[in-house]
C-alpha cells in the first residue's frame, strides 16, 4: 500500500503529545549493583518492591525468538483490551471518527467505541459467517478509521478466508485489525507474517486461551514499528506489572508444554463435535476453528437454563445478529466435555 500515510490517521493532539518518562525509562543501564533512589520505592525488598520493566524488555525478546518479529514491532498491554483501548484513542478523534466491527462478534470492540465517543458501522457476516468484501469496502470513508476482524471469530469459531481478508487490508484506508485471540488453535497462517506488506495492519494476540494464562492479563500488539512507536507514546508506564512478566516469561520458555495441552483441546474438540451431533434437540454444530463450539438448538434460552440447573455453564448466544438459538460450549477438560454430553443426554 504505497499511498498509505499513517500521520493522516493520528490524532493531532497525540501527535504533539510528550510521553510521559517513568524514572525506569530514564536509566536503562546496569543493575546489578546499583541503589536505586530515582522511583520514590519503598526500599525493603519483598519480590514486588519495585517499579516492573515498562518496556518488558526480557518477555519481548523471547516473544521475539518465537515469532519472528523484532522488538520495535511488539507492545505489550494489561490484556488484549488495553491494547484495543490505546489503538482507539491514538486513531480515531472523539465524536468524529467511526470503525467498522462485523457481527456477531466479540464484543469489546463496541464497548470501547462507545467508551471512546467513537461511531460503529456494523456491517453484519454472510450467512456463512464470512464478511462481505465490497460492502465493507463501499461503506468506508475518510472518518472510518478502524476495521476490526476477528480470525478464528467468536462467536462462530471460523477462519475467514485468506482472500477475502487480504482484500480488505488492500482496499481499507484505515487500519484495519485482526484480532488473533484464537489463532493457535486454527491452521491458518497468523498474519504476523504480512507486517511488513501491510503498513496499515495491526494484529493483536494473547496468552489468555492456548498459553492457559487468562489470569496475569497479557495481550499483544504486532505492527510496524511506526504504529508502535504512536502506541508507546501513550501507553501507562508500568502498564503490564511485574508477576505478569515473570509468569508469561516461565510459560513462554516451554513451548513445548504449550503445544502438548493445544494438541489435546483439539482432540476433545473433534470427540465433542462429532458427540454433539448425536443429541436430539441440536439441529447444527458449526465447523470450529477455535477452543469453542457454537452449536444450534431448539430452545437455547430453556438448554440454557437447564445446564445451569446441572451445574454447567455455558454461553448462551441467542441475542447475537446470526445466532439465534445458539449456544457455545468451550472444550474442557475430557472429564468436563463427558460432564457436558452425559448432562446434554440427560434433558
Amino acid at each position: 500500500m504505497e499511498d498509505f500515510s499513517l500521520d493522516e490517521l493520528v490524532r493531532d493532539n497525540i501527535k504533539r503529545l510528550k510521553p510521559y518518562s517513568s524514572a525506569r525509562d530514564e536509566y536503562k543501564g546496569v543493575t546489578g549493583d546499583m541503589v536505586f533512589l530515582d522511583a520514590n520505592e519503598n526500599p525493603f525488598e519483598n519480590g514486588v518492591n519495585r517499579y516492573p520493566d515498562p518496556q518488558q524488555r526480557d518477555l519481548k525478546a523471547k516473544i521475539c525468538e518465537l515469532k519472528g518479529v523484532t522488538e520495535a514491532q511488539i507492545l505489550l498491554g494489561n490484556g488484549s483490551d488495553e491494547v484495543l483501548d490505546l489503538i482507539f484513542r491514538a486513531f480515531c478523534e472523539p465524536n468524529k471518527d467511526c470503525i467498522i466491527t462485523l457481527p456477531p462478534t466479540y464484543g469489546m470492540y463496541e464497548v470501547l467505541a462507545n467508551v471512546n465517543a467513537i461511531g460503529v458501522l456494523k456491517i453484519e457476516l454472510d450467512d456463512q459467517f464470512n464478511p462481505k468484501v465490497d460492502e465493507i469496502l463501499q461503506s468506508a470513508n475518510e472518518s472510518t478509521k478502524l476495521l476490526f476482524l476477528c480470525s478464528p471469530n467468536n462467536p462462530t469459531s471460523n477462519s475467514f478466508e485468506a482472500k477475502d481478508i487480504e482484500r480488505l487490508i488492500s482496499g481499507f484506508k484505515g487500519i484495519v485489525v485482526i484480532d488473533e485471540a484464537y489463532i493457535d488453535f486454527s491452521n491458518a497462517e497468523s498474519w504476523i507474517s504480512r507486517l511488513v506488506d501491510y503498513p496499515n495492519l495491526i494484529v493483536t494476540q494473547t496468552l489468555s486461551k492456548a498459553y492457559g494464562m487468562a489470569g496475569v492479563r497479557l495481550g499483544i500488539c504486532y505492527a510496524s514499528n511506526k504504529i508502535i512507536s504512536v502506541l508507546n507514546r501513550i501507553k501507562p508506564p508500568y502498564n503490564v506489572n511485574a508477576l505478569t512478566q515473570i509468569k508469561s516469561l516461565e510459560r513462554l520458555s516451554v513451548p513445548e508444554e504449550v503445544s502438548t495441552e493445544i494438541q489435546r483441546i483439539l482432540k476433545q474438540r473433534d470427540w465433542l463435535s462429532l458427540e454433539l451431533e448425536t443429541i436430539s434437540f441440536v439441529t447444527h454444530v458449526y465447523p470450529s476453528d477455535a477452543n469453542f463450539i457454537l452449536v444450534k438448538v431448539d430452545d437455547a434460552n430453556r438448554r440454557y437454563s437447564e445446564l445451569i440447573a446441572k451445574g454447567i455453564v455455558v454461553r448462551n448466544r441467542t441475542t447475537q445478529p446470526l445466532c439465534e438459538n445458539c449456544l457455545r460450549f468451550t472444550v474442557g477438560s475430557q472429564i468436563e466435555n463427558i460432564k457436558l454430553i452425559t448432562a446434554l443426554k440427560e434433558l
